[in-house]
């Protein structure tokens, strides 16, 4: 199927974008790398009345360190931030969660604003920027806000962006040197969206404690969800098979799946907790405990 007649205008500037956006109100949606909202078009399941194309706002496309963050403009490819050394050292959980997203091809079109503020609850990025506490950063007619990752996702496909604003940057706290990292996925092929996924960032003290944990999964509830209860048993305890096996058994009361055609919601709630203790074990391993 092809997507019905669309109006189309090209934004040169963050504030042409906005008000173009602003102009058209609900009409109108963000043309970014399109890897999801032009198959949502074919099937005619989305039908903007104008395409704002943001393809060529290079003040949108970077990675920076800013302070102790690390910050990536909403139009940087998902490819480029997958390969990106500067990434691997601030956030090593970020290239290896973009290994998880679609193929290859995707990721050298798609975008990392464009991954977060579609929002789908299976999605890798959106759990990512929420169980590594991130921000991210919106602009609107009113100049930028910036919105706590676990406030931004309302809902499946819904976020805190209003009518008239533009996704412009994310920013993840750096995680320290020696962090251990690790992503847990279930899906039917490598590439497509996962029933479960699961991410975790652990980092040990020099007792061999864990002194910080992040955790989060995607497919487990209509917005992606950062696991507290598993990280508060972990926190400041011996990172032991007996630990993490008592911190993946919080995570069925932490999270709401649903039945689909895909699996049923207490199946999604079996292998989060399977998947958050190979989640946990793999990142404890590959931590480095420095006296």
């Amino acid at each position: 199927m092809k997507p019905p007649p669309v109006k189309y205008a090209r934004a040169g500037s963050v504030q042409e974008a906005v008000a173009l956006l602003a102009e058209h109100g609900g009409d109108a949606k963000v043309l970014a790398g399109g890897q999801s909202l032009v198959p949502l078009m074919s099937f005619r399941l989305a039908r903007p009345e104008i395409l704002v194309d943001i393809n060529r706002v290079d003040e949108l496309s970077y990675i920076r360190q800013v302070g102790g963050s690390l910050e990536i403009g909403a139009m940087t490819r998902q490819r480029d931030v997958e390969l990106s050394d500067v990434v691997a050292g601030a956030v090593p959980l970020l290239p290896l969660a973009l290994h998880h997203v679609g193929h290859v091809t995707n990721r050298n079109r798609g975008t990392v604003g464009g991954s977060i503020a579609h929002a789908d609850p299976a999605s890798e990025l959106p759990a990512l920027v929420t169980g590594l506490a991130g921000e991210l950063v919106i602009v609107g007619p009113d100049g930028a806000r910036t919105v706590a990752a676990e406030d931004f996702f309302a809902g499946p496909f819904t976020t805190a962006i209003d009518e008239g604003e533009l996704l412009a940057a994310v920013r993840l706290p750096q995680l320290p040197a020696g962090t251990g990292v690790a992503v847990e996925e279930l899906a039917r092929r490598h590439g497509d969206f996962a029933v479960v996924a699961v991410m975790a960032a652990v980092h040990l003290a020099a007792d061999g404690t864990v002194d910080l944990v992040r955790l989060a999964a995607s497919g487990v509830d209509s917005v992606p969800v950062r696991l507290h209860a598993a990280e508060a048993v972990l926190a400041g305890a011996a990172s032991t098979a007996e630990t993490i096996a008592a911190a993946a058994a919080t995570v069925a009361d932490s999270i709401h799946p649903t039945d689909d055609v895909h699996a049923p919601a207490t199946y999604r709630r079996e292998m989060a907790g399977l998947l958050v203790e190979r989640a946990v074990a793999a990142a404890v391993e590959r931590a480095e405990v420095k006296a």
